[in-house]
C-alpha cells in the first residue's frame, strides 16, 4: 500500500489520480439518475417523465 501511495501522490501522477475519482462520481451520478428514470417510467409512465424530472 505505501508503494501504491507514493506512486499515486507523485506530482505527474496527481492529475490522473484526481481524473480517476471524478470519472467514478459522474459514473455513479448517471446511474442513479438512470435508475430514477426507470423507476418514474415504471411507476407513471413516459409521458410523466419530463415532468418529474424538471422537479
Amino acid at each position: 500500500m505505501e508503494q501504491f501511495l507514493q506512486i499515486v501522490t507523485k506530482p505527474d501522477n496527481i492529475p490522473i489520480s484526481a481524473m480517476a475519482l471524478v470519472v467514478i462520481f459522474f459514473t455513479w451520478l448517471a446511474l442513479k439518475q438512470a435508475f430514477r428514470s426507470d423507476q418514474v417510467i415504471e411507476e407513471k409512465g413516459k409521458d410523466e417523465l419530463l415532468d418529474e424530472m424538471i422537479k
